[in-house]
This record gives structure tokens, sequence and C-alpha cells, in this order.
């Protein structure tokens, strides 16, 4: 009898069923085997992650090339259900060389049996299939999203995500709750000239609930006690507000790990795509909560205050220049966020401010207005960055955790 290990993926990007995957790809490789007097011992079998990861960055295809150095695997072959499932692009050239190098025989139902490593025409037919898996996978998101911008230009169709702040996902009438009125006084009071940080101040004055507190069931994770002014740009940024649905402001964007070494495969990141590049429908799709005129004058306006703040700037800090060795390494330990690095009459400190908006994030909190603290009297060499550790630090009387050099003097 023949022990084998069956590998396997599947993926829940395309709505696959995992247990009906794993069967039918199971199904295969015993029919493969078992005629020959094979028998499957062990299962490698993927579930939710995208073929075109290397078999190194995916669970359950790591753990068997790492079993392949081991003497007492417990297994003599390896069998694949459905090369396509398995191997991407140039998968199969990458990983197959180990199979080889350990002699552990490699067997698919395309070749009909174990792959010759010294057959062209089997070499030839599990690069195809690469090719084909790659294909077949760059087709499909072609057709989504073309389905996708179709669907939201000519219909009007919601794609999905987080509901702006004042809509619902449900036919509930003409808004019944408050929140509409609020996103239109959002608009308002910018266009007019306020910023976003002195309409969270305002809105905080009045007593609004804040979205994560007025819809509290599905922000469990955010604090609900006050606006912020990354909340307030969020709702000035969306378009949804028009009535018309908006899609494609955002992309998936693949990037190798390692620009060197290829075979690590990418990481998929969300880049944002240019206004110009947004999907509008064709005619509203929703209840509109302000005009598409005053969501257009918010971005002009907010392009204009951009470009007035651009050229006031100092050019030290358009350079970047100025080096911030313990940026992102000095944190407060009485409101617990990070103080942030600035220069006063030539010398860095790092500040924590503790404003309006502040406040009402930690109400009853004793913190001074302002710290400051100079990074020259934290013991501190650049030379010794790698040696840094977290350590207590005082400051005008209120302790922060600070980024302080190693155990060796100051």
């Amino acid at each position: 009898m023949i022990r084998f290990a069956f590998a396997g993926r599947c993926s829940t990007e395309d709505l696959q069923d995992p247990e009906a995957s794993r069967n039918w790809q199971l199904t295969r490789a015993r029919a493969l085997i078992e005629p020959a007097g094979g028998q499957i011992v062990a299962e490698y079998f993927d579930i939710g992650h995208s073929r075109s990861l290397p078999w190194q960055r995916r669970p359950r295809a790591n753990e068997l090339l790492h079993a392949l150095r081991n003497p007492n695997r417990g297994f003599d072959a390896v069998v694949i259900g459905e090369p396509q499932c398995t191997f991407y692009g140039n998968q199969f050239g990458n990983t197959f060389p180990v199979f080889v190098h350990f002699r552990i025989p490699l067997w698919v139902p395309e070749i009909g049996g174990p792959i010759d490593p010294d057959n062209e025409a089997h070499d030839l037919v599990m690069s195809v299939f690469g090719g084909m898996s790659k294909g077949e996978r760059n087709r499909i998101k072609i057709r989504v999203r073309t389905a996708m911008s179709s669907q939201v230009q000519l219909q009007g169709r919601y794609l999905g995500g987080r509901p702006p702040h004042g809509h619902r996902i449900t036919d509930a009438g003409p808004h019944p709750n408050p929140a509409a009125l609020v996103v239109l006084r959002i608009f308002t009071m910018y266009v007019d000239g306020m910023s976003d940080e002195a309409i969270a101040l305002r809105l905080n004055h009045d007593g609004i609930p804040c979205p994560s507190a007025h819809d509290a069931v599905r922000n469990p994770h955010r604090t609900k006690r006050a606006w912020q002014a990354g909340a307030v740009r969020a709702i000035l940024l969306n378009p949804r507000y028009t009535g018309h649905e908006v899609w494609n402001k955002q992309r998936k964007e693949e990037r190798l790990l390692d620009i060197d070494d290829v075979t690590l495969g990418h990481r998929t990141t969300m880049t944002h795509n240019p206004n110009d590049e947004w999907i509008w429908s064709n005619e509203p799709a929703h209840d509109p909560l302000i005009t598409k005129e005053l969501f257009e004058a918010a971005q002009q306006a907010r392009r204009q205050r951009a470009r007035a703040y651009q050229r006031q700037e100092r050019p030290t800090r358009r350079s970047g220049r100025r080096p911030y060795v313990l940026r992102g390494r000095v944190r407060c330990t009485l409101c617990g966020r990070k103080m942030q690095p600035s220069p006063i009459r030539d010398r860095v400190y790092y500040r924590c401010e503790y404003k309006e908006p502040e406040a009402a994030l930690y109400p009853g909190l004793d913190h001074p207005r302002t710290i400051n603290l100079r990074e020259a009297g934290m013991f501190y060499t650049p030379e010794r960055a790698k040696t840094i550790k977290l350590v207590p630090y005082e400051i005008q009387g209120v302790a922060v955790s600070v980024a302080k050099a190693g155990s060796s003097g100051g």
C-alpha cells in the first residue's frame, strides 16, 4: 500500500462551499491513487486562501512543505485533486523541486500518475495549468468589476459596505432618525468656513451623538463619547449623501512582498482611486441628504484650503528633512495617546495636546492642556536606536512612557 498525503485548496472569494470543494477534489484524488493501491493517510487542505498566494503563505500547504523534511512524515507520496486550484502562475516551478529533492512523488490526475521530473511533457502540462489558473482568476476579476460598474451606473445598486451615517439598509421611509439633519448641517458649516475640528467641537457642544453612539450595535469596537475631526472628514468626503450610488472609490492592489524574491508572492492593499474614476449611478438610488451642488462645493472648499495650507507651509516641513528619531515611540500614560514631535526654537520636543475634543473623549481626566517633552533630555542618542526600551519618565509632574536608551549610561 502506498501512503498518500492529500493537498488541496478552495477560496471563499468566489463563494465556493468549502466542504463541497474539498469533497470533489478528494474524490478525484482517490480515483487516481486507489487503482494503484494508494490510500490517503494525511490531509492538507487550505480554506479561504487565494490561489495567488505561494505555498509558503498558505497555512496547510506550508505545513506540507515542512512535513516533507521530516523522515517520519507518515506518507510516501502526495496527491493533488485539481492543479488549477493548487498551482497559480509559476508556483509549480517554484514548489516541485522541493518534492524532487526529498524524493516524494507528486501525483496529479491530469498526468495520470506521478509527475516525472525528467519528462518535458509533464513539466509543460503543469506549467500550462498554472497559466490557465492565473488567466481564470484575472477573467473572473474583470467580469466581476465590469458587472459591478454597470450595476452602479445603470441600476444604482448598493454593492455592500458600511452605510454612510444617516442611512439604513432597509426600506424605513424618509429618514426617521436625526442623523440626516446632522449630515446637512455638517456640509453647510464646512462650506461656510468651519474646519473639521471646529465642526466636531460644535456638535459635541450641542450634545449631538457621534456616529458610533448613534449606531452602537455595529460599532462595538469604537469609542462612543464624542465627535472627532476624522468622523467629520469621512462624512464630508462621502458622495453617497447626494442620493447617488458611487462605486470604485477604492481598489485592491497587489504589491510584491519582496522585489528581490518574487516567490514570496504579494500582499493585497486598498488604494484610493482618483475622483474621475469613481462610478456614479445615472439616477439617484436613494433619498438624498444633500444636493450634489452642496457636495461639490464642500470638495472645492477642501481643495482650496489644502492649497492655501501648502503655500503657508514652512520649507522645513515641506522637505521633511528634520529627523524625529522617537516618532511613534512616546506615549502619554494619562490619555494613552502617542505624543507628536514638534520643533520649538530648533529643538525637538514631543507634545501631548489636550484640547476640547480630547477632553470630550476622557471626561473627568486631570490632564494639562499641553505637555512638552524635550528629546535631548531623554538620554538618547541615534546611534543607540536599536537598544531602546520603554521606561517610566517624569516630565512636568506627569508620567509618560517614553522610548529611552538601553542599560548603559546616558
